[in-house]
């Protein structure tokens, strides 16, 4: 008998499926929950260390609103050139969650080029790098100085 062992594809998976469930503001216990299984459960799928039956990938899908398919794509893709890639990164999805509940457009523009100047800054690509630049908060947006 051949021991079943997990995949880059479950990997992938279970990726998917984490970054999924905190986008929507879930705990592992909550998604257990609704699949019928614990968070320790969730914890080894999200984690690419248990396989995913097809049933319960169909639950899981269902839950969190997405297509089956969503949760595959291409493990070969570049990570830079995946979207879920980007959700590796500590924090990634609570930046994106306080974006997202940004009201204003103006001030969505003026975060995300806050942002976008603070990776120019880190980059040495900004001129004047050299200068600290004072950002402002106003009712209408940010306002930067050099």
């Amino acid at each position: 008998m051949t021991v079943k062992s997990a995949t880059d594809v479950d990997r992938t998976v279970g990726l998917r499926i984490a970054t999924l469930r905190k986008a929507k503001g879930l705990s592992q216990t909550e998604l257990g929950q609704h699949v019928g299984v614990t968070f320790q459960q969730i914890q080894k799928y999200e984690k690419g260390a248990n396989r995913i039956s097809s049933g319960r990938l169909q639950q899981i899908a269902q839950f969190l609103e997405v297509p089956m398919s969503t949760l595959f794509g291409d493990h070969e893709a570049d990570e830079h050139n995946d979207a879920f890639g980007f959700f590796r990164e500590a924090g990634a999805v609570d930046l994106l969650r306080a974006y997202a509940a940004i009201e204003s457009d103006q001030l969505r523009r003026d975060v995300l080029q806050l942002v976008r100047t603070v990776v120019g800054l880190r980059a040495g690509q900004t001129q004047g790098a050299e200068e600290p630049i004072q950002i402002n908060l106003t009712g209408d947006g940010l306002n930067s100085h050099s």
